[in-house]
């Protein structure tokens, strides 16, 4: 990795360095040109040259017009921030994880989100290893005029408690018009179509068939003298092919094949199950009307996007609208409104995790001899008729045996996709209203009140004739069953407060703020399942379960924040600047005693470039601040709750309690950061540079410590625990040439951030040293251990001997020793560098996207090299293999392992230490490239339209490398804590092509 990446990384560099805050490059030397306005926390404008403190501003065309659409705006930050970490995941509609300047808290946590100056939700649904995407994914794209990335505590501390990771603001498009006051409509629409990266795919072996070894002992000889497959054997160390031998499959007893009752030859799939994905295509339509003139002025935007997945029978279908007025009641009194609707409708999410995983299945239990095309027949010719007999369109390869066609452990893939399916309907609604009056005319006061409201309904279905599995309420194993679960969330802020100006002396100023907020959130969900299955088949309702269902879980929760603050900034000569700001929260969650705090922050900027002037520098500033910020504990944590878990004798009810014990007198995290940075600009802003150095702590961490379950419980909460995070930030640019018609912008990023767990819990009652974070398959882990970085992997492995790997001389095998560290999942450090070019009306750009490090657990190596599905298994099956290592006694190790010919008993699974499947999850991407080209005005002449532009777009191009072998390194479980370290049954990776339309009138 280290030589391709520096490779890489030198041809790119070489020709491309660039900051990615898409500010205009100006030819001046006015520092105030050079800088400008950007948008801070709490919707407060200020001259950027000011701030004491490292922010990064993104405009639309920077974010959005050089890529695809993916639907979620936060995928398509990814490369362009220096220290965001995005992790974007293959899900259909899934999450995209969010990380500014490396993990703070055991739980991880993503940065607040905030529109127009009001914080909107952006929590992940996961639930029934159905990933149902981050919230961020219902903003319109269009909507947005700018991102402005608050990365520290200083730039983030005006939010409090909700500042611990930072914030992420986006500020709206005002309506704009046209010069002579009529209404400016602009059209755009785009097609676009995905195509499978290969090799982010398995690519199988050819020589061996289904079984565990090589023998056809599933049944007897038919009376032919033929052989029957494997039927139940979900592994490819089987019998090798052979053309000339005639065995009986899956398919010559499904009437409707037209293999049936037939023996065919042993080779292998014509038809693999790549075969299984289809080409996605969305299609993008949108309009836009807005009308702005002096003191007034409008925009409304609606969008269609409808959307097909990978899988069969995976479809989006989402429609936003937006309204936005801004209107001065009189010359003192200014009104602003937003609302933005977004209606989607999503069917056929993939699983993810293990179980129930047809992906994962694919991956890593399967037969290389079973054609798709064949079980995709054989499902829609059976569906037709569905009867017991064909277990009604579930005809599957994997039989119990000749006679007995149920599935054992694999479900036809095509009945899973369209009998198995899970539907979503979301609607999410965010408005405000806002007042403001200029009582002076440097002092206005301010009042705003916004609602975000999310209203999520979940269907899950199991469709008669299915594999018996876990589903529901109960989790016990049905073969038929459906399950809906109905979410209602609010967020609603009041907010009042006063901006003030006031001018010192002529060259000494003071300005700010001081206001007060209201917030409230509400949680409600409701949830519930058939047992037993289903009493008629495709009849999806709760009223037709088998057996009487358990009570509702239901879940309902209230929570209010008040708060305080307020902001001092004071300009010295326009060349000193000095910020102060103060919060005090006030949190519903917390014990009376500890529910009061508050976060401080001052920051300081000097600007070098007044007083030292020299010809080649326009702008210099150098910049300090320190800050705190913190979070509050979650609902219920303080005292004894208990929850209704079944009926007892028709109307009684039985409750049970929490698992975790509840802590009276739990305290706010809280955590604390110096930083210190440099913003240049050289030959008139041929040249742009600007540094961060940080270093946070974060203390009292709310950590639920498991304890001993003869206490009836499983976890208890307190506070304890400190992480460090350390870290670099760079962004550069260049600008190598700008001539009239010709310009070329090199923008790049790169950030590395060092992460400690420096303590947990000592005490005289609990010493621990290690907090269990997730738990995966194969006895591995992920865990936050003292004295490493967050993200540790625990599991089994190697034994060294001189730093060699031991093998046991009479096996041939590795030893192993377990609980050991076996990777971390923070990466080394993150980058980006894009290339902008434009010629007259042409336009060319590219994104270069890289992570170094990030280690990754595969499960599916792990059990896809046992299985022997890999290409290259095939190789050491007869006579075994000689491992790389040394005996105990420091020999070079020359045994051949034993018994190679059965299932795992070479690579892969439990014969294997863990370490083995655990690699390096680096990656470098050709994330994004564009070819644009906008009409020149003469042709448009004596038309309505004003403006014309077509674009050729395409989003993940190319990985250029990676070291994880059939997968997407980036491509993880979910959102949040499953977006760390698990390769576990993803959909491959596409390759996006798409063309973008824009018409203005």
């Amino acid at each position: 990795m280290k030589k391709l990446t520096t490779s890489v990384l030198a041809v790119v560099l070489s020709s491309s360095f660039a900051v990615v805050s898409a500010q205009k490059v100006q030819d001046t030397a006015k520092t105030q040109d050079i800088e400008g306005v950007v948008v801070t926390a709490l919707g407060i404008k200020r001259e950027k040259k000011s701030l004491g403190y490292a922010s990064q501003e993104i405009k639309a065309s920077a974010l959005s017009d050089g890529t695809t659409n993916t639907g979620n705006i936060a995928s398509q930050l990814s490369g362009k921030i220096a220290g965001l970490n995005v992790t974007t995941t293959n899900n259909f509609g899934g999450s995209a994880n969010l990380l500014i300047r490396g993990v703070k808290t055991l739980g991880g946590g993503n940065p607040l989100i905030v529109i127009d100056g009001s914080p909107v939700n952006n929590n992940t649904t996961f639930g029934a290893n159905i990933d149902y995407g981050n919230a961020l994914s219902d903003i319109n794209q269009d909507n947005i005029e700018s991102i402005n990335v608050l990365k520290g505590a200083a730039a983030s501390a005006l939010y409090g408690e909700r500042g611990l990771n930072g914030v992420i603001v986006i500020v709206t498009k005002n309506g704009k018009g046209k010069d002579d006051g009529s209404w400016g409509v602009t059209l755009s629409s785009s097609i676009q179509s995905g195509f499978i990266d290969k090799s982010t795919f398995p690519k199988y072996q050819s020589k061996y068939g289904g079984g565990y070894d090589p023998s056809f002992y599933t049944e007897d000889p038919a009376p032919d003298g033929h052989y029957y497959a494997n039927f139940a054997e979900d592994a490819s160390w089987g019998p090798q092919f052979d053309p000339n031998l005639l065995v009986y499959q899956w398919d010559a007893f499904d009437p409707t094949s037209p293999n049936y009752g037939k023996a065919t030859p042993w080779v292998a799939a014509k038809n693999g199950p790549i075969k299984f994905f289809n080409n996605p295509v969305t299609y993008v339509n949108s309009i836009s009307l807005e009308k702005g003139q002096k003191g007034k002025n409008i925009a409304f935007t609606y969008e269609n996007m409808m959307s097909d997945g990978l899988m069969p029978n995976s479809h989006i279908n989402k429609n936003n609208f937006s309204l936005k007025i801004n209107y001065d009641l009189t010359d003192k009194l200014h009104s602003s409104f937003f609302s933005t609707l977004t209606l989607q409708d999503t069917r056929g999410r993939n699983i993810t995790g293990y179980s129930d995983n047809t992906i994962g299945g694919f991956r890593q239990w399967w037969q290389t001899n079973v054609d798709l095309i064949g079980q995709r027949d054989a499902y829609f010719n059976n569906v037709k008729n569905p009867t017991p007999f064909n277990n009604y369109g579930n005809v599957t390869w994997n039989m119990v045996d000749s006679s007995d066609h149920r599935p054992i452990f694999w479900n036809n893939p095509y009945f899973a996709a369209y009998e198995n399916y899970s539907s979503d309907k979301r609607t999410r609604s965010f408005s405000y209203g806002q007042l403001t009056y200029d009582i002076a005319k440097n002092f206005s006061v301010t009042g705003k009140v916004s609602q975000d409201r999310i209203n999520l309904m979940i269907e899950n279905r199991l469709a008669v004739g299915s594999l018996a599995q876990a589903f529901g309420n109960s989790g016990k194993d049905v073969g038929s069953g459906y399950a809906r679960q109905d979410i209602t969330q609010t967020e609603t802020n009041y907010d009042l407060y006063a901006n003030y100006k006031f001018d010192i002396t002529s060259d000494i100023n003071v300005s700010g703020v001081v206001g007060g907020n209201i917030r409230r959130n509400y949680y409600n969900s409701i949830y519930n399942s058939t047992e037993g299955g289903l009493v008629v088949p495709h009849v999806y309702a709760l009223g037709n379960s088998a057996l009487p269902m358990l009570t509702s879980d239901e879940n309902v929760y209230t929570t209010q924040t008040n708060s305080g603050y307020a902001t001092a900034s004071f300009d010295f000569y326009k060349t000193f600047y000095l910020d102060a700001t103060w919060r005090i929260d006030q949190s519903s969650t917390l014990p009376k005693a500890n529910n009061v705090y508050n976060y401080p922050s001052v920051t300081g900027s000097f600007i070098a470039s007044e007083l030292l002037k020299v010809d080649w520098m326009n702008f210099w500033k150098i910049r300090a601040n320190y800050a705190e910020v913190g979070s509050t504990a979650s609902q219920y944590m303080l005292n004894q709750y208990y929850k209704s878990v079944a009926h007892y004798n028709g109307f009684e009810m039985i409750y049970g309690s929490q698992t975790t014990l509840p802590n009276p007198d739990l305290k706010p995290q809280k955590s604390k950061e110096f930083e210190v940075g440099t913003e240049v600009h050289f030959l008139k802003d041929r040249i742009t540079l600007d540094f961060a150095y940080y270093k946070t702590k974060t203390t009292n961490q709310i950590i639920n410590l498991p304890i001993s379950t003869a206490a009836g419980l499983i976890n208890a909460s307190i506070n304890a625990g400190r992480i460090d995070n350390t870290g670099y930030e760079v962004q550069l640019g260049l600008v190598p040439i700008k001539t009239t018609d010709f310009t070329w912008n090199i923008d790049a990023n790169w950030s590395k951030n060092k992460n400690q767990v420096v303590s947990l819990l000592h005490n005289d009652v609990s010493d621990v040293s290690n907090i269990l974070l997730n738990s995966f398959q194969g006895g591995v882990s992920l865990n936050a251990r003292e004295g490493e970085a967050w993200g540790t992997i625990i599991g089994s492995d190697y034994v060294y001997l001189n730093g060699q790997p031991v093998v046991n001389p009479t096996t041939g095998r590795y030893l192993r020793q377990g609980n050991q560290v076996i990777g971390n999942t923070t990466p080394d450090w993150i980058g980006g560098v894009r290339n902008t070019i434009n010629y007259k009306g042409f336009s060319l750009s590219f994104l270069i996207d890289v992570r170094k490090g990030g280690d990754v657990f595969s499960l599916d190596q792990y059990y896809g090299l046992a299985t022997g599905l890999y290409e290259g298994t095939e190789n050491y099956r007869e006579s075994g293999t000689i491992w790389p290592g040394v005996n105990p006694n420091g020999q070079v190790n020359t045994t051949v392992t034993v018994d190679p010919e059965s299932f795992g008993s070479l690579d892969g699974y439990q014969y294997m230490p863990a370490k083995r499947f655990v690699y390096d999850g680096s990656f470098v991407k050709l994330r994004e490239a564009s070819i644009g080209y906008t009409l020149p005005k003469s042709l448009l002449t004596g038309t309505s339209i004003h403006d014309a532009k077509i674009s050729i777009v395409g989003r993940n191009l190319w990985i250029i490398h990676k070291n994880l072998p059939f997968a997407d390194p980036e491509a993880q479980v979910g959102g949040g804590i499953n977006s760390y370290g698990y390769s576990i049954g993803s959909l491959p990776t596409t390759r996006d092509i798409g063309v973008n339309v824009t018409f203005k009138f």
